[in-house]
């Protein structure tokens, strides 16, 4: 029985789901969009939303929090190894300020079909992009209500769409009602076109 078990554990040991997680999640944040199992991408939205999150809160303890769960990328410089944050970067500077105003949901999983080899269903895990805003004017496109009730964008109504005319179409015969006592219960066959 499965009860209170909170995590899909892959098979793998714990040291080995963990350091596969952060380095699934760092892919993501600097792609935006990666090809995996649907299992391990929906174990993984699990904590790319949380880091989202964490992100959007934006204050130096969050920073720290999020900093233990994603890799640093590490070049040479000289002698010596330089580490750089590049997706904590982003999650912060360009992630948590794009989902400010959204509560939640920050991910969508688009499944794609099965793996050739084993047959594992596969999906993309993609962050959302931003949200364009809505066409319409709010602020300067309400306006007041005479006392009609009516607003001002309701007086200047466009002359209803004239249908186009019907084109002449020979009449079709009356639909055939259901087959006749005589024939019990069954149609009788059809007469064949001739052709002219």
């Amino acid at each position: 029985m499965r009860h209170q078990r909170k995590s899909r554990r892959f098979g793998l040991k714990p040291a080995h789901r963990v350091a596969m997680f952060k380095n699934m999640v760092t892919s993501l944040f600097l792609s935006e969009r990666i090809l995996i199992t649907l299992e391990r991408a929906k174990e993984l939205r699990r904590l790319a939303e949380k880091l989202i999150t964490l992100g959007k809160r934006g204050d130096l303890a969050a920073r720290r929090l999020a900093a233990r769960r994603l890799c640093v990328t590490g070049h040479k410089v000289g002698g010596r190894m330089v580490y750089e944050e590049t997706a904590l970067r982003k999650l912060f500077d360009a992630l948590g300020p794009r989902f400010e105003k959204r509560p939640g949901g920050y991910t969508r999983i688009i499944r794609t079909g099965h793996r050739r080899g084993d047959g594992a269903t596969m999906a993309f895990l993609e962050i959302l992009p931003e949200e364009k805003k809505a066409g319409g004017k709010k602020g300067k496109g309400a306006q007041k209500r005479s006392s009609s009730g009516k607003s001002g964008d309701a007086k200047k109504k466009a002359a209803p769409k004239k249908a186009a005319p019907k084109k002449a179409t020979p009449k079709k015969a009356a639909p055939k009602k259901a087959a006749s006592k005589k024939t019990g219960g069954k149609k009788a066959p059809r007469a064949k076109k001739s052709e002219e």
